[in-house]
């Protein structure tokens, strides 16, 4: 029986995720550190609220427990990587059945959040704070 896979990328501020959806899962979500180093999401990301934010694609579906998720992530903080990760999902449940587009379309799941950090300015503190004015 052939290993098929079905694979997504997601971004979200300088954070990218690689997911790969396992058919025939458990339901899943391992983080790959290294080559032989995998560990599961909840000890890596360690907060309840980030492992709904990762599943939401499934619930949206109706997909719940068909898939194991395999997953890379670079960059940004936990947060940011927990978004690229459920973007990643929605792609790749985009390529098991090109039918979910609608359902994954209307809830946002497919559209890639551009926000990232603005510049931080010459002249200036920050993006926008300025160095204070001294009159004297």
């Amino acid at each position: 029986m052939a290993d098929i896979r079905y694979y997504g990328t997601g971004k979200r501020k300088t954070a990218i995720a690689r997911v790969w959806l396992v058919p025939n899962g458990e339901g899943k979500i391992n983080i790959k550190l290294s080559k032989n180093k995998t560990v599961d999401a909840a000890t890596y990301f360690g907060r309840l609220a980030l492992l709904k934010i990762m599943e939401q694609p499934f619930d949206v579906t109706g997909t719940n427990g068909r898939f194991d998720v395999i997953c890379t992530v670079k960059g940004g903080g936990k947060s940011a990587q927990a978004d690229a990760i459920k973007f990643g999902i929605a792609k790749a449940l985009l390529a098991f059945n090109p039918e979910l587009r609608q359902t994954l379309k209307k809830a946002g799941f497919l559209t890639r959040d551009a926000r990232i950090k603005e510049r931080k300015k010459y002249g200036q503190r920050g993006a926008r704070a300025r160095y204070q004015w001294s009159k004297r």
